[in-house]
């Protein structure tokens, strides 16, 4: 369950950190809000899985996810394309992420 809840946060950590742009310096209300809420609901759920999980394995996940969401999201929703040397070193985190959670208890 602890790396659902890890997961999840991960997730919210890349809309959150997406949604940022549509803030526009948190000056428009709407996105603000719900940015905010996403930020507090990621870390309830990183501090819930951090129960169960060593915090730099769980750490480096989550952050790991939230960059792969930012990146991934860039070409579909600000219309900026992946370089190929940006999608091979992608590929490299998820290799490392994969690592980090076989190698863990």
């Amino acid at each position: 369950m602890s790396w659902l809840l890890l997961i999840l946060a991960g997730l919210l950590e890349a809309c959150w950190a997406v949604g940022l742009k549509f803030t526009h310096g948190f000056t428009k209300p709407l996105p603000s809000v719900l940015v905010g809420s996403a930020i507090v609901a990621s870390m309830v759920l990183l501090a819930i899985a951090l129960r169960e999980l060593p915090v730099a394995t769980a750490y480096a996940i989550w952050v790991s996810i939230g960059i792969l969401g930012a990146a991934i999201s860039q070409p579909f929703i600000f219309g900026e394309p992946l370089k190929g040397t940006q999608v091979f070193f992608l590929l490299l985190l998820i290799a490392s992420v994969l690592g980090l959670k076989l190698s863990s208890q």
